[in-house]
């Protein structure tokens, strides 16, 4: 089976890892292509196996076959044009999150799959079936809770911001037209793909919604710093029994206040309580016994060979094999994104803002 990675940085290495333990294949080829010859050597000496070029298009040249996977694994200002021309190579196209830089980029990729009858996914389910994650969801949809009615959805850190404190040799991640947004396109893309995943809702809408920059010392003033660092929003999942669920979403790489993480399901009946992502492994399950609220704690770490960072190659692989599979692909990938674009939209007009899934 035959991958071709565009880009030689550091998340594509990761990828070549992950695709070096897919099992079943006799033989799997990996090709990739970056203009950049230090970043290519030090590609190659890493994974002297692959086959390297200096251009994509080159690359891409060559007859697609049926089972073709192309990784797009470069800055977000260029995934629209490298996956346009990944697709119209004929090949299932895997994109880094987050997908586009825009609501015309991500409806026009989205044509561009279905045109050439490929598949088109993000990167943006490296949390989805763990096995923590796949216990609340057990719970939620055990009815346990009784009726569901708020999420709070709260992740704030004082300084994470990629291109400060993170990766500061990465400048353009601090440049709204190269990387599409801040805060919002960097964990957004994780958020809401498993909100989606959970709540499966026909509509979301964004009621209200803010994004602020908070500043500091070391902010950078020989670069363009344009994104946000802080962003809230209250967003109303509709789902198709008809019933609607309330998230409360709050996500800072960057605030003066308090640094606190909460993820919370209330119902009627109880609620759970857990991170979705690496503070712990404990679900905690509240209810009431004799007027008294009462927790369950149990913890569930994740073990095993095939970890969040291989689930975006090996999830893709799956689906292109016809396999059952939680890889977000075309519709679903393009509708996680506009959920991410509808905060902006909120944001900006100060007007609620509603998306539903075609």
């Amino acid at each position: 089976m035959r991958f071709y990675l565009i880009g030689a940085g550091v998340i594509n290495r990761t990828h070549a890892e992950a695709i070096y333990k897919i099992e079943g294949e006799e033989v799997i080829e990996i090709k990739v292509a970056d203009p950049n010859p230090a970043a290519l050597a030090s590609f190659a000496e890493r994974f002297p196996q692959v086959t390297t070029f200096t251009d994509a298009k080159e690359m891409l040249n060559e007859e697609p076959r049926e089972d073709d996977i192309v990784i797009v694994g470069t800055p977000p200002f260029t995934h629209f044009p490298l996956s346009r021309m990944a697709l119209e190579s004929g090949r299932h196209t895997l994109c880094e999150k987050p997908l586009v830089m825009n609501r015309e980029e991500a409806e026009a990729l989205l044509e561009i799959a279905k045109a050439n009858n490929r598949m088109l996914g993000c990167c943006s389910v490296r949390f989805l079936q763990v096995p923590k994650t796949d216990e609340v969801k057990r719970i939620l949809n055990s009815g346990e809770l009784g009726d569901v009615y708020k999420i709070s959805f709260v992740f704030r850190g004082q300084r994470g911001r990629p291109g400060i404190e993170h990766q500061p040799e990465s400048r353009w991640f601090l440049d709204k037209s190269k990387a599409a947004g801040g805060i919002v396109m960097d964990w957004g893309p994780y958020d809401f793909t498993l909100l989606n995943d959970m709540l499966q809702p026909v509509s979301v809408e964004v009621a209200s919604a803010w994004t602020a920059k908070p500043e500091t010392d070391i902010d950078p003033k020989d670069v363009v710093y344009d994104i946000e660092g802080h962003v809230g929003a209250m967003l109303k999942f509709q789902q198709a029994s008809g019933k609607s669920v309330w998230v409360q979403y709050e996500r800072a790489s960057c605030t003066h206040g308090e640094p606190y993480y909460t993820v919370e399901i209330e119902g009627t009946k109880g609620a759970v309580k857990w991170s979705p992502y690496f503070e712990t492994d404990q679900v905690l399950v509240k209810s009431d016994k004799n007027g008294e609220v009462i927790t369950n704690e149990n913890t569930i770490p994740y073990e095993g060979q095939i970890g969040y960072m291989d689930h975006p190659i090996h999830f893709f692989y799956q689906k292109v094999k016809g396999q059952q599979s939680p890889a977000v692909v075309n519709e679903q990938a393009v509708f996680n994104f506009l959920c991410l674009q509808s905060i902006y939209d909120a944001a900006a007009s100060q007007q609620a803002v509603v998306l539903r899934r075609k």
